[in-house]
């Protein structure tokens, strides 16, 4: 078990990672979601040794290892940008940190080969790095993290730089593989639905502090706050912002959305509405879907889904709908807004659940 005790980081008058706590189960898959420099990198490195933290411990299975430099601690980590040694094949970047453990020459050469098949590297297992694509680099390093059999993988983006077809495998795969072993796995990224894909635990960041750690499904569905939200959506949280009177929130127009059932009785004031692109369409869902009308602004169409940009009242949205569209600017459409999935934040910016229920 792996445990972060109230670490901060800090540098010069920056805080890059701010009083976080958690606890990471062996055998588990552990996501670290958020933007770029939101902390994710500088998470991973407190994580491995390779930074101390300012204030705060790192814990592994009850034992304090704060201090440990990362050459003592079981643990492999994969950048985004690869690194490998350049003098040596393929065959033998894999089969480096066997040959450090003084594993047997049989096992070595049974390990490498099974980490270079699934990682479809035999090709090229006489080459050395510089004769290797990008991708082919990063698969190298990929291998070599899997057959150390570490206690703690990092991976940090590593799949970023790989072709769609095997970047969807690998997702599938390699969450097995560490959680066979026993690992804990920890992987960082930058997108929604690359969490969502590979399951497990999430843990949301936002400017060097966690907003939220859980179940993968369950942050997503139910984000503890707005920024969390707002982290687990891409295109863009839409959002805007109502006043609540009684079972209704009102909208621009006369139109109003119904109030969740479970929140109803919540003081009547400003609240942030929240729902994701994907519940935005342009037909009916269903009976309890409010229609309202919105002035495109632009639309996107990537080839199997559109993206369309929409201007209501104060506020843009982004509605997400299989197909392509033809829809151009200024065009005025009626669109549906599903009440089932919208999420409510109070003027902080915290879920509004049952403990906010008035009394």
């Amino acid at each position: 078990m792996l445990e972060l005790r109230n670490v901060s980081k800090v540098v010069g008058a920056a805080t890059h990672i701010d009083d976080v706590s958690l606890t990471l189960q062996h055998g588990s898959l552990n996501v670290l979601l958020g933007p770029t420099l939101s902390g994710k990198t500088s998470l991973m490195r407190l994580m491995a040794g390779l930074d101390r933290p300012t204030t705060g411990s790192v814990w592994f299975d009850g034992k304090d290892v704060t201090g440990v430099p990362v050459q003592k601690r079981n643990i492999a980590m994969v950048y985004q940008q690869f690194i490998n040694y350049p003098t040596m094949t393929v065959y033998e970047n894999i089969a480096s940190p066997l040959r450090v453990a003084g594993i047997e020459r049989a096992k070595i050469d049974r390990e490498v080969r099974q980490a270079a098949e699934l990682l479809k590297l035999t090709p090229y297992l006489e080459r050395t790095p510089l004769n290797l694509s990008g991708g082919q680099q990063q698969r190298t390093a990929l291998a070599r993290a899997i057959v150390k059999n570490a206690s703690l993988v990092l991976l940090d983006e590593p799949l970023a730089n790989l072709d769609y077809k095997l970047r969807e495998e690998l997702r599938a795969e390699l969450p097995r593989i560490f959680a066979e072993a026993g690992t804990i796995f920890v992987y960082a990224t930058t997108e929604p639905h690359e969490a969502l894909l590979l399951g497990g635990n999430t843990a949301t960041l936002s400017e060097g502090k966690v907003t939220q750690f859980g179940s993968t499904i369950e942050v997503f569905r139910k984000p503890n706050d707005l920024i969390t939200a707002r982290t687990f959506a891409d295109p863009p949280l839409n959002t805007i912002v109502l006043r609540k009177s009684g079972a209704k929130f009102l909208l621009d127009g006369g139109v109003s959305l119904p109030v969740p059932a479970d929140i109803i009785g919540v003081a009547d004031a400003s609240y942030t509405i929240g729902f994701q692109p994907h519940h935005l369409s342009l037909q009916r869902p269903n009976d309890q879907a409010v229609p309202v009308r919105a002035k495109v602004s632009i639309t996107e169409i990537t080839g199997s889904e559109s993206f369309v940009h929409l201007d209501f009242a104060d506020a843009r949205w982004v509605m997400l709908s299989h197909g392509i569209l033809d829809l151009t600017a200024d065009d005025e459409v009626e669109v549906f807004i599903d009440p089932r999935h919208i999420m409510v934040f109070d003027a902080s910016g915290r879920s509004v659940g049952a403990s906010q229920l008035a009394a």
